[in-house]
């Protein structure tokens, strides 16, 4: 169930969700019982959704990321997946998964028949008559706000060591003045944030301050 403070809202055109956006909260039933977006506060939230359940690429990703599951969790990080599919759908979906995988799904997947979680996040357009969501993943820190986003086509699954990358970098830099350069992982070199005014540039003798490395110390 969505909650919408302003019901007169939902006639109205809506700009798609930004980085630096609270995330819509909502209330709905999943594979493991009711959850709250807030459920999550306090830790990072990977929130995904995915087109339909006994789909191949979709079949794939959950098995990957149920796989990864303790990866998330030693980042101290939530994993919760959507699809407009019913309840009855998820479950019969999840016990076929560990008949063929011997895989259990330990994170809960939340049913949208209304499409109205969908629709809040922009994995389904207002007005289309298509039910199916993108391959959309939104980076939740622990106060509830989006700091990344990926969006993915039907036909082309995601890769969920970049999920794990993303979930490290956002971390590690979050509130620390420093950068993750391209392909960082845990441990490697980071970059300084150069100065942000021209006195500070010219005063100093680096020729390389706009792109200077340090060792990650954490």
């Amino acid at each position: 169930m969505m909650t919408d403070p302003n019901p007169a809202s939902a006639a109205a055109p809506q700009r798609p969700l930004r980085i630096g956006d609270a995330a819509p909260e909502f209330q709905a039933r999943s594979t493991l019982g009711e959850v709250r977006l807030s459920d999550y506060r306090g830790k990072w939230l990977v929130f995904f959704s995915h087109p339909a359940d006994f789909t191949p690429v979709c079949t794939s990703e959950f098995v990957s990321i149920a796989r990864a599951a303790d990866a998330f969790a030693a980042l101290d990080c939530g994993l919760l997946g959507l699809s407009v599919d019913s309840l009855y759908s998820h479950l019969a979906w999840v016990r076929a998964i560990r008949q063929k995988f011997a895989v259990t799904v330990p994170f809960p997947i939340v049913e949208d028949p209304s499409m109205a979680i969908g629709r809040a996040y922009g994995m389904i357009e207002p007005h289309s008559d298509d039910s199916s969501a993108v391959r959309a993943t939104y980076f939740i820190d622990p106060e509830g706000v989006i700091r990344a986003m990926t969006w993915y086509p039907l036909n082309v699954g995601r890769s969920v060591e970049e999920m794990l990358r993303m979930v490290a970098a956002l971390k590690r830099t979050a509130g620390d003045d420093v950068l993750a350069p391209e392909g960082w992982h845990p441990g490697d070199d980071l970059l300084i944030t150069p100065p942000q005014d021209q006195h500070a540039v010219l005063a100093g003798d680096d020729e390389h301050w706009f792109h200077q490395t340090v060792a990650d110390s954490k």
